[in-house]
């Protein structure tokens, strides 16, 4: 199949939606598939992604408050001489901004079809970041754009009972898989742990995430600091870094924080903490929690997106209802003065989460544009949960 993809964001960017890109491209190219892509030009230093039968780079500006995300400029001349010179069977518009706008308003007029995909829940943004009376608006301007496309993409099937309640049509469950030799407990190293002044009878508590107010910090670090009431001599490791950090480190002055690690020793940090602790309900899926139960960690998180998915609880990890963050916090301060039970969690997180492949993954994908094309007229869309 020939596909094109157009996204905001690609490789080496640290986001959900790059990680997720790069997984199935992969997984495509294994299969001789010939893939395009379309993205915003990358700040700093050029670089093109490997693979790409063609690479279209368009104008591009940074979010505000997030430098590294770029958003791409409209461009639909060169997207229209781009797909008449190179036609895609099917096309993926990963993000819903400009770029992605004009990629669908140049698809339609060609008559390529577009499947499009859910990674981000806007609707959260617009709380957290306190223009809450937009989202209404949002929601409205979002399903004009995912109902033109043959179909979306969702990670859960919560995520798709909700937008096919709030009227959004022909919506699909592709869920996201992992890579069962890069996140495995048999990266452990006691090396890091004595780095992190811990040992096998200490237990080590870790969180993996951007640090601003989407990623509900406030919970984050009354949970911290409950632990640490609790369990003195445990240790606590934050990996990320984001707007939210400096507050974080005045609150927790005895957590470790260590910005963003490469992929090799993000590895090593799952592998080498015993929990995982995570507090927040804005995710479309969080790879970060599927990552942490595949190293063999016990998590804690509310049953939301991947923590409803998979975490089945008291079976491997502990999952509390939205909201109810007094449990939260009880919970992992219980969890982390069991240390026979957290074991036992961790050992079944990681069978849980070796079921989920990127080999599957990608086979729901490309069932989703195998359908895109078969559908003759918009009139006629089945709609699919």
């Amino acid at each position: 199949m020939r596909i094109c993809l157009v996204s905001e964001t690609w490789s080496p960017d640290i986001n959900g939606v790059a990680h997720t890109l790069k997984q199935l491209s992969s997984e495509l190219l294994r299969r001789n598939s010939t893939l395009q892509l379309v993205r915003p030009r990358p700040a700093g230093q050029a670089h093109r992604a490997d693979g790409m039968s063609a690479e279209l780079q368009v104008r591009g500006f940074s979010m505000p408050g997030y430098r590294e995300v770029r958003l791409g400029l409209p461009a639909e001349r060169r997207l229209k001489r781009l797909w008449s010179e190179e036609r895609p069977d099917a096309i993926y518009v990963a993000t819903e901004g400009p770029l992605g706008w004009s990629a669908l308003r140049v698809a339609e007029k060609l008559g390529i079809p577009v499947v499009s995909g859910w990674h981000t829940n806007f609707d959260h943004y617009c709380r957290d970041y306190g223009i809450g009376w937009l989202t209404p608006l949002v929601t409205q301007r979002l399903r004009h754009f995912h109902n033109r496309c043959a179909g979306t993409l969702v990670p859960t099937r919560q995520q798709a009972e909700e937008l096919t309640a709030k009227g959004f049509k022909n919506v699909r469950v592709m869920a996201r898989g992992i890579d069962g030799d890069a996140f495995s407990p048999a990266h452990r190293s006691s090396e890091l742990r004595e780095s992190w002044d811990s040992d096998e009878h200490r237990p080590v508590a870790l969180y993996v995430g951007r640090l601003a107010p989407e990623k509900n910090l406030d919970l984050l670090r009354d949970t911290f600091s409950a632990m640490l009431a609790a369990r003195p001599e445990m240790s606590i490791v934050v990996v990320g870094d984001g707007p939210g950090r400096s507050g974080l480190e005045k609150a927790l002055p005895d957590v470790r924080f260590t910005g963003f690690v490469d992929p090799q020793s993000l590895a090593r940090h799952y592998a080498s903490a015993d929990l995982f602790i995570f507090p927040s309900i804005s995710e479309t899926w969080g790879n970060v929690v599927l990552e942490a139960m595949a190293s063999g960690l016990a998590v804690v998180a509310f049953r939301h997106a991947a923590g409803a998915e998979l975490i089945d609880n008291d079976i491997n990890g502990v999952s509390l209802a939205v909201g109810d963050e007094d449990g939260f916090r009880d919970a992992a301060v219980t969890l982390s003065q069991q240390p026979a039970r957290y074991a036992r969690l961790g050992r079944a997180a990681r069978e849980r989460a070796l079921q989920y492949r990127w080999p599957a993954i990608t086979d729901d994908f490309l069932a989703a544009l195998n359908l895109a094309q078969e559908v003759p007229d918009e009139t006629t869309r089945p709609c699919r949960v």
